[in-house]
Formats: C-alpha cells, structure tokens, sequence
C-alpha cells in the first residue's frame, strides 16, 4: 500500500477529478498526519459466485480444493490494495473449504473467500451482522479462523470474552485507527446467555462504550462499521437517520460506515462526521437480481489531522458485480454476451476496456449515474463528495 496523499495524486493527474491536496503530509500548508482509508460493501456468497469461483481455479490452477474467488474480485484490487487501511464487510458463516455450502436463510460459504480478500488488499473486516448467529458458535470460530489464516483482522463477533474485550486497532501511517463492528439483530435468533461477547448487538450504548473504550487503548480516530436499515431500500430509514445523528452529535466517532441494506444508500455529513448509510454490495449474486444489488461503491476517505481532531474528505467508486445471463442447458450464449461474474471499479473498465460491448458500455454508465444519484441525494455534493475517478466522456 501506498500513503493517500500519493495515490490522490495520482489519480488527481489521470483524472482530473482532484480529489485532495497534491502535496505529502507534513508539506508546508499540508498540515499534520494523514491517511486514507478504502471500505466497501458487503461481501456475501451465493452459490453461483462458489460454481463461478471453481471455474476460475480450474484456469487459474490456484485456490484450494479446487475454488478460487481471486478472479471474480480482481478488479477492485488496484483501488483497495492502494489504501492505507481497507476494510470490508464480512457478512457470512464459512464452512470447511470442500463443503458443504449452504445459501439463504443460513449462509455457510467458501473459506477461500478470506484468501480472496486478503490478495484484493483488505486489512480488516468487520464480522458483525445478521448472519454472524447463523451456525452458532461454532461458525464464529470457522469465520474468524479462516480471517486469521488469511492475515486479515476482523472486528464484531469473537471466539472468547478476552478477544471481544480487545479494541481492534491498527496503526496507520504513524496514526492508531480503531475500528468498531456492531449488527442491528440476528435474524431471530438470541446472542446466547452464556456468551454476551460472541457478537456485537447494535445499542447507542454500547457503541459509546466502544468508542470510548478505544480511546482508552490509545487509539487517535475511530470507524464504525455498522449492520442497519431495511433491505433494498436505497434511502436510509427513520432509525438509521436517527442513530446517525446522535453517534455524530453524542460520541467521538469518526466515521460511520453502512452495511445490510444490500444497495447502495446515500453519503451526509453530520454534525461535521461522514455517514455513509449503505454502501451496497461489494460481492453478492442473488437469486432474483434487481440491478441495485449487483451495485456499490467503494467508499474513499481522506483523513487529516487539524487542531480539532480530524477533517475527512469523502469519496467513492461506483463498482458493478457483472453477471452472465442465464443460458437454457445445452444452448450456448449469444456472442457477446458476459461469461463470467466479475466484480468491476466501473469507471476504470469504462476508461480502459476499449473491448467492451455496446452493452456492457451502456450498462456501466447506468450504474455510475444511478450509483452518483443515490449518494448524493442527501446534500453530499455541498460537502465536496464526489467520485474518485470521473465518468469518461462517450
């Protein structure tokens, strides 16, 4: 990984979209320590991802017991692994890596999905959501296992009262960043009596405990990643508007990330801290696609120290989960048409894919348009939000 202002710079030349300051931090005028940190969406396999993923290790020759997830993420890993710190959203339960998989109501996916993550550049995930219950304890123990064998740290569910108690804190460019990992419910199910710690359950409460408790343990900026709101509902609901406000007026949060919604949901700046409601799917195939689900965005942050703590400029990648259309047994499909599912920063295959079809072309600037639309629709675009890299011209 590179540092933030750097790679700002960079895309600032190749752009021209400007996104920050050009100097390094600490140049005269630049003010203090700086970071970037890269989140993006939720990450939550379904089984067409795992028959895609064999396919792929049958050409790659890599992965293990024959799947591999590297190439279906591929091309989100020149903006993820740029990021000082990138952290996704690990919604589901793995299983062991042969099987069985299970999909919808009770996820139990792939362990080679950690690997994937780990090659795309993530640092961290957060492990907290309405599917972390899914197959009790003992799921818990497999999800963060498989993170850990991958050298990914996670935040939001645990194997034991003593790994819930520590704050996840990751130095950064020479700066303690803590991130936090709370769920709104699990599905109907109880965190269990006997293991309050096992997973994080969302209460204001409890969130400023967390956030004060990192401070404790030194850290200087704090992220809250949180599992909230209604299900393929682009605008933030009445509870999500509501605790949002109140983490940015009652704590010292510094930003909040959103998850579960499954599409993605507006940025606002409140109380001057960035929420960014829902950030949609980053990997996800489900079984009656909307459009909006195959859609996210991968949120860019840019923090600066300043007297009063930290300013933050927000960004985003609109990025696009490409699916094949589904082909009768025995037919072939039509030439042209996509192959295979491929997870795509939408406005670089735009720039760069002169093979692309007149299809696809259009489908991507339908996704960036539509992604700009929702995100800005709560006033972002006053506050300075606005794409790291430009839609091309036709």
């Amino acid at each position: 990984m590179i540092a933030g202002s750097v790679f700002l710079a960079m895309v600032s030349t190749v752009a021209g979209c400007g996104p920050g300051s050009e100097e390094p931090a600490g140049a005269e005028g630049g003010g203090g320590r700086s970071f970037t940190v890269a989140a993006a969406g939720d990450i939550l396999i379904h089984p067409q991802l795992t028959d895609q993923a064999k396919l792929d290790a049958a050409e790659t020759g890599k992965g293990e017991a024959g799947i591999d997830f590297g190439p279906i993420m591929a091309g989100v890993r020149p903006v993820i692994s740029k990021a000082d710190l990138a952290i996704c959203h690990f919604e589901p339960v793995v299983g062991t890596p042969e099987g069985p998989f299970a999909s919808y109501p009770d996820f139990l996916v792939p362990p080679q999905i950690a690997a994937a993550v780990k090659e795309t550049g993530y640092d961290t995930c957060s492990t907290a959501s309405n599917h972390t219950l899914d197959h009790g304890p003992a799921g818990v123990r497999r999800t963060l296992d498989a993170l850990d064998a991958a050298g990914v740290r996670h935040t939001g569910s645990a194997r034991d009262a003593k790994e819930a108690a520590a704050p996840l804190i990751t130095e950064v460019q020479g700066v303690k960043v803590a991130q936090l990992s709370f769920a709104f419910g699990f599905n109907g199910r109880e965190v269990p009596a006997d293991t309050p710690w096992i997973v994080n359950q969302t209460s204001f409460k409890a969130i400023r405990a967390a956030e004060r408790k990192a401070r404790d343990a030194g850290a200087e900026a704090v992220v809250l990643s949180i599992h909230w709101g209604r299900e393929h509902h682009p605008n933030p609901s009445k509870s999500q508007l509501g605790l949002a406000r109140r983490i940015a007026e009652e704590t010292g949060v510094d930003l909040v990330i959103g998850h579960h919604a499954h599409v993605v949901q507006p940025m606002e700046k409140v109380d001057g801290t960035w929420i960014a409601y829902g950030l949609g799917n980053q990997l996800a195939r489900h079984d009656v696609p909307t459009g909006l689900t195959e859609e996210g965005i991968i949120g860019w942050f840019e923090f600066k120290e300043s007297g009063d703590g930290w300013d933050v400029a927000a960004r985003y990648v609109p990025t696009l989960v490409d699916i094949p259309p589904y082909v009768e047994e025995g037919d072939k499909p039509a030439k042209g048409a996509l192959t295979a599912h491929r997870l795509v920063d939408v406005a670089a295959a735009l720039r760069d894919g002169e093979d692309l079809t007149d299809e696809q072309r259009a489908r991507y600037r339908l996704a960036f348009e539509r992604t700009q639309g929702t995100v800005l629709n709560r006033g972002a675009a006053k506050d300075g939000v606005e794409p790291l890299e430009s839609l091309p011209e036709e």
